[in-house]
């Protein structure tokens, strides 16, 4: 007969098992591989649970005071990277144990696992995991919303051709342009920032495998050592609830669909036919065959990567939809999702920021073709609004000055006074004054718009909600 806990050694089951698991179990079962990065917020776990244990009075001064001695030990160890699991360990949880009961003795050791389950430990650790790198994700988000913003700084006067479907629409200035990639961003961090108020709201560790614990253990107590401000009042949803990982993957994937935005046009930018922007050397690639290539990498990259991180959140989805109440080992799948967008956006943030900050515009280029594509025609409609024709005429106008230019190859600033005359007798040569890509931007002055003056106020506003947001991530 086996003694009590022989039969699965670096695990937290097996009294009632007569032998181990076999050996295709024990490779299904481990997590290790994946889960050992959580070794830092389990010992802060096992810290806290001491606390309560002692406070409980189930811990003597001396028990709780050999605990933290010998947690402290194995962070340190962790810290110089000489903690590593074994093979035979299932997962972080019963490594550590495990690890504990070599450092301190199975008599102390063995008094720790008392009141919390694997359940209610790993709900916690992840969620304090996550927010950990909320925060970072979240001050790399803000790194290139600033670099977008230092960009629109140095090039307030340049004008570009706005587009809707793809198609010349009307000029707007540069800075207009990049800034509208930056408020996606920022609100991308304001998403992070809400999420973490309703995550550090619920610590679920007292909640043990599903129906909570009969020691007296404080779970209050344990969640404000951790870092949170309160507990979870369900014991089930504590340990079940997955939807504040389900949450991160979508602001994560939020991010990557917002950057690959911006990394599709840097592509497009970037191209002979466009012309608009030139790649620094030290933030692109070139080709194995063609000497002369640049090639956009990391903005392909991003665009690649927002499928991964979009991928990592509709396999946990899929993961979570149908579980039952509570706890169910399906749940060992929403990590390595989550882990690897966490690792995708902290490798990819400071690349594209870095690509970003050294993009050199081409405002020539951009000039030539902002009032190309008859993209003044609004302003003509516009014009004869602000002299009294209604807008049904008016568009009807502008539209009759393109056909007009169609058939002579022309632009539209390039039709004469009595061409103009010919259209319509409300085209007077007054029209001319709108008749520029200055004129048309200057023009869009209501709150939102391109004007030069609103462009610098959107900047100065978006740099205050930066600063924000920076005062509380420190």
């Amino acid at each position: 007969m086996s003694q009590p806990g022989s039969t699965n050694t670096g695990k937290l089951w097996g009294g009632r098992f007569e032998g181990g698991p076999s050996p295709e179990l024990d490779a299904l079962s481990r997590s290790t591989h994946f889960d050992w990065r959580l070794t830092p917020y389990d010992l802060a776990g096992s810290h806290a649970h001491a606390n309560v244990l002692h406070a409980a009075g189930l811990l003597t001064d001396a028990d709780v005071a050999e605990l933290h001695r010998g947690l402290t030990a194995l962070g340190e160890r962790y810290a110089a990277g000489t903690l590593v699991p074994d093979v035979s360990d299932e997962d972080v949880h019963g490594a550590l144990e495990r690890l504990l009961l070599e450092e301190v003795g199975a008599e102390v050791g063995g008094r720790l696992r008392a009141g919390r389950s694997r359940n209610d430990q790993v709900a916690t650790l992840f969620k304090a995991f996550l927010r950990d790198h909320a925060r970072v994700v979240a001050g790399q988000v803000l790194d290139l919303v600033e670099a977008l913003a230092v960009q629109a700084r140095d090039h307030l006067d340049v004008i570009m051709p706005g587009r809707t479907h793809l198609q010349h629409a009307q000029p707007v200035l540069l800075a207009h342009h990049l800034l509208a990639h930056a408020w996606p961003l920022l609100r991308d961090v304001d998403r992070l920032r809400d999420w973490d108020t309703r995550v550090a709201a619920e610590s679920p560790y007292g909640s043990g495998a599903l129906a909570g614990q009969s020691l007296g253990l404080d779970p209050e107590a344990v969640a404000a050592e951790l870092g949170f401000t309160g507990s979870s009042a369900n014991s089930i949803d504590g340990t079940a609830a997955r939807d504040f990982v389900a949450e991160f993957a979508f602001v994560t994937a939020m991010i990557g669909v917002d950057v690959s935005r911006f990394a599709e046009e840097v592509i497009l930018w970037s191209t002979r036919e466009f012309g608009f922007v030139q790649l620094h050397d030290s933030w692109s690639t070139g080709s194995s065959i063609m000497p002369q290539k640049k090639n956009p990498d990391i903005a392909e990259l991003a665009r690649g990567k927002a499928g991964r991180l979009i991928g990592n959140l509709s396999g946990l989805l899929a993961t979570l939809k149908a579980l039952p109440l509570a706890y169910n080992r399906d749940l060992q799948e929403d990590k390595e999702p989550v882990f690897d967008s966490v690792d995708t956006l902290e490798v990819l943030l400071p690349a594209f920021t870095g690509m970003t900050a050294t993009l050199t515009f081409n405002a020539a280029r951009m000039a030539e073709l902002a009032p190309q594509g008859f993209s003044l025609a609004t302003d003509i409609a516009e014009w004869l609004v602000r002299e009294g024709v209604p807008f049904r005429v008016a568009h009807e106008v502008a539209g009759a000055c393109v056909r007009r230019c169609e058939e002579l190859g022309i632009e539209l600033h390039e039709l004469t006074d009595d061409q103009f005359a010919e259209i319509d007798q409300h085209l007077t040569p007054g029209v001319r004054e709108v008749l520029t890509a200055e004129g048309s931007v200057a023009s869009r002055n209501g709150r939102g718009g391109t004007a030069p003056e609103r462009v610098r106020e959107q900047l100065a506003e978006l740099t205050a909600a930066v600063a924000r947001h920076r005062d509380r991530l420190a």
